[in-house]
């Protein structure tokens, strides 16, 4: 029973999940959840050496006054993918902001894999939502982040409420990206060549650990041929690539073959779809 004060204020989920090496095996050493937040039991079925965890929101979507805060520590040498359970709904807002807060630590020789199914922001829901990852020397991530705005399937557009979405990605003291990104919700702004152009799906995908050849830009942007709105970018120590289109298929297809390319470039790991995405 949901009691009168998670009603009024949201619920304040809590994750906070730290991977060790144990004899080239990476294992979830240590787990601890508040609902809605809850992490299902790890498996590798890519061997032992990456741990797969799936993210569960139990609530089933996420309202104004939510507060969801995640910790998650890579010590080193280890490898784990990270993704959810579903695509998070933000639901049309009270008048109060629903707000995400993201810390990832990943040490030396570790490698993240941070890759959570789209975000479908209703119309009218206010959400606000912080990455922060810090890297060691010698640490590698990549994530990336696939947003719907408004239920495109029923014809809904985003109109109304707010979103931002910050991230900041560290070494050694060093910014290697940060992005800030807000988008205050109106018809004007719904289809400025500024805002969302009209469509209803961005998207980002970022990798850090290993300088990228021109050769692997170019062969990313072929991959995206009929693509939406595309643009690759070589960062310093990386790549970062953005989507802007109508099909959460389409981008996610795309993200997955650069995805892909990256771990046999530079991981060293064949193809492995989570198997939470087939369902």
């Amino acid at each position: 029973m949901t009691s009168n004060s998670q009603i009024t204020e949201g619920w304040h989920g809590k994750l906070n999940l730290v991977y060790a090496d144990r004899q080239n095996t990476t294992e979830l050493i240590y787990t601890h959840q508040q609902a809605p937040l809850k992490v299902q039991r790890p498996f590798y079925p890519e061997g032992q050496k990456v741990c797969h965890s799936v993210i569960l929101h139990t609530a089933g979507g996420v309202v104004g006054g939510d507060r969801l805060s995640s910790h998650i520590h890579l010590q080193p040498h280890t490898h784990a993918l990270i993704t959810t359970a579903a695509a998070s709904k933000i639901y049309r807002s009270n008048g109060l902001q629903a707000r995400q807060n993201i810390q990832i630590q990943v040490d030396a020789g570790a490698c993240l894999e941070w890759l959570p199914q789209e975000t479908i922001l209703f119309n009218s829901g206010i959400y606000q939502q912080d990455l922060q990852v810090e890297l060691a020397t010698g640490a590698s991530f990549l994530g990336w982040e696939i947003t719907r705005f408004g239920r495109s399937a029923r014809g809904e557009k985003f109109l109304q409420g707010e979103w931002r979405s910050h991230t900041e990605i560290w070494q050694q003291g060093v910014p290697l990206w940060i992005d800030r990104q807000w988008l205050p919700a109106s018809e004007e702004v719904f289809h400025s060549p500024h805002g969302l152009a009209g469509k209803p799906i961005t998207g980002s995908l970022v990798w850090l650990g290993d300088a990228v050849s021109p050769e692997i830009i170019e062969k990313i942007r072929i991959l995206a041929n009929g693509v939406g709105e595309i643009g690759v970018s070589r960062l310093q120590h990386g790549l970062l690539c953005r989507y802007r289109g109508d099909s959460t298929s389409e981008v996610r297809n795309w993200f997955i073959e650069v995805w892909q390319l990256l771990r046999v470039c530079f991981l060293n790991r064949g193809k492995c779809i989570p198997r939470v995405w087939q369902v």
